[in-house]
């Protein structure tokens, strides 16, 4: 824990000054223009990949970046109630479904059920996932390739068919239906490499995923 202490410390004393008049501004309030939904992967960090500061990302992260159908229920909803404000409270423009390379989440939806006998919770959230798994295996993924390419090609396929089921259920929400319906609000699908940085956004009219650069933003 000390060089968690040792970081607030270099951040009050350093990072903070730089952005000093920043923090003032949005102390009262908040107005982010974007919902960014991603994976709690300790690797993956919205701000620190999109270069955006405080106040400009409102942050939703969850085992594998799943969003939950829409359903009018008295539960504890915890991605469900975070989407519900971003989108009629602090009316975002933009969501973003960021999936990412090696995740763990994915690789899970494959495992045995005895694997998961410890992380019951994780195994009955996966069930938001298994759309996509099914989708895949429905593939011919490189026949007769060596297991570790198939495994490879396996999991970058789910981990991208996850990013678009989760699209579909972001669909479901009326609000977000009716933002849709008169061009107030975007949806995009992201994929995060970590290994290169690269990141690729999904094209809706294409069907495919291209990586984003100066040509694409």
């Amino acid at each position: 824990m000390s060089n968690l202490f040792e970081g607030v410390i270099n951040f009050n004393k350093n990072e903070y000054e730089k952005y000093s008049e920043l923090f003032k501004k949005i102390a009262e309030e908040q107005n982010p223009h974007t919902l960014f939904i991603g994976c709690s992967d300790s690797r993956v960090v919205p701000s620190l990949i999109t270069k955006t500061l405080p106040g400009e990302l409102f942050v939703v992260r969850n085992i594998a970046n799943l969003v939950p159908p829409y359903r009018n229920i008295n539960e504890f909803l915890a991605t469900t109630s975070a989407i519900e404000y971003a989108v009629n409270i602090l009316n975002v423009k933009n969501i973003v479904v960021c999936g990412h390379s090696n995740c763990g989440g994915c690789r899970a939806l494959y495992m045995e059920d005895e694997d998961l006998k410890n992380i019951p919770h994780t195994k009955k959230w996966l069930e938001l996932a298994e759309n996509a798994k099914l989708t895949v295996s429905g593939l011919n993924i490189a026949e007769g390739s060596d297991i570790e390419f198939v495994h490879k090609q396996r999991e970058l396929l789910t981990e991208r068919e996850n990013i678009k089921e989760q699209i579909k259920h972001l669909h479901s929400y009326p609000y977000i239906q009716s933002k849709l319906k008169y061009g107030e609000i975007n949806i995009y699908g992201w994929h995060y490499i970590i290994e290169t940085g690269e990141v690729y956004n999904y094209s809706f009219e294409k069907n495919i995923y291209e990586k984003i650069n100066d040509a694409t933003a």
